[in-house]
C-alpha cells in the first residue's frame, strides 16, 4: 500500500500595513523576520514589496540585508573617523569626572549602575520573586533555584545560584522582599525534601495538573520517592498528601 500523503498545514503570517510599524530601524526588522522564520512563520507588509512566503519577497528581504549591513559599515566607518579626529584634538571620551576621581561623579555612576540593575531584575520579577518569597527560607537556595528555572518560559535565560542570590538581595535592600527569605536553611528531613519541593511547585499554580506536576519534575531531574526519573501522578498525588498533613499547602 502506498504511503499515505499527508496535506501540508498552513503557516502562519505577521501581516502589517508597514514595516515602519513593526520595526524601528532596518536591521530591527531583520531581527524580527529572522525570528519568525526561526519559529516556521511567514511576514507580510501590505504597502511594501516583502512577503517572505514568496521568492520575489525573499529576493527583497535578501537585499534589505545587505543594505543593512552596508548602513552598519558606514556608521562603523564614521565612528572610527570621529574618535581619530577627537583624539588628534586632544579630546578623549569618558566622563571626567571619574577620571579626576570626583567623589560626586562616582556616586552618581554607582547610583545609575545600581538603578540599572534593579530595573533589569524588576523587569522579569513575576519569574522569580514569588518563589523566592514562598519557598524561603523553609526550602535550600539549590531547591528554589531549580523550581524557579523549571517554570521559566524556553527561550528566558537560566538563573545561577549566585545570580538569584544577588537579585534576592538586590530586592531585600530595595524593601521589596522580607529579610528572613536571607537567613539560613534549615536542613529538611529527607521524607520532608519532595513534599516541599512540590507544594512549592503547586503553590505557584494551584490548578496545575498531576501529569504537569510531574513534568515539572521531570525537568528539574527531581528523582522519585523509589529513585526513579519518570513521575506517575499516583506518586505525585501521594506526596500531596503528605505536603497538606506538614501544612505546605
Amino acid at each position: 500500500m502506498p504511503p499515505r500523503s499527508e496535506t501540508p498545514q498552513p503557516l502562519s503570517s505577521l501581516v502589517v500595513v508597514r514595516i515602519d510599524r513593526l520595526a524601528r530601524s532596518l536591521s530591527h526588522l531583520l531581527e524580527i523576520i529572522e525570528r519568525l522564520e526561526a519559529k516556521g512563520a511567514h511576514f507580510r507588509s501590505l504597502q511594501d514589496p516583502i512577503d517572505t512566503a514568496s521568492p520575489q519577497g525573499k529576493f527583497t528581504l535578501q537585499v534589505l540585508g545587505a543594505a543593512a549591513e552596508f548602513e552598519r559599515a558606514l556608521i562603523r566607518e564614521r565612528t572610527k573617523a570621529g574618535l581619530r579626529s577627537a583624539k588628534a584634538e586632544g579630546r578623549i571620551g569618558g566622563n571626567p569626572g571619574l577620571k579626576a576621581g570626583d567623589p560626586v561623579a562616582i556616586r552618581k555612576a554607582r547610583a545609575a549602575r545600581v538603578e540599572s540593575h534593579f530595573q533589569k531584575l524588576n523587569a522579569n520579577a513575576d519569574q522569580w520573586v514569588p518563589e523566592v518569597r514562598r519557598l524561603r527560607p523553609g526550602t535550600p537556595w539549590e531547591d528554589v533555584l531549580r523550581i524557579v528555572n523549571s517554570g521559566l518560559p524556553r527561550e528566558a535565560q537560566p538563573w545561577s545560584l549566585p545570580r538569584l542570590i544577588r537579585a534576592a538581595k538586590t530586592f531585600v535592600r530595595e524593601g521589596l522582599l522580607p529579610e528572613t527569605i536571607l537567613t539560613r536553611a534549615t536542613a529538611p528531613d529527607k521524607n520532608d525534601r519532595l513534599p516541599a519541593i512540590v507544594a512549592g511547585i503547586k503553590g505557584a499554580d494551584p490548578k496545575m495538573t498531576l501529569q504537569a506536576l510531574c513534568n515539572r519534575l521531570e525537568a528539574m531531574r527531581e528523582r522519585t520517592p523509589r529513585g526513579r526519573s519518570r513521575w506517575e501522578p499516583s506518586s505525585v498525588r501521594m506526596i500531596l498528601e503528605r505536603a497538606k498533613k506538614l501544612g505546605l499547602l
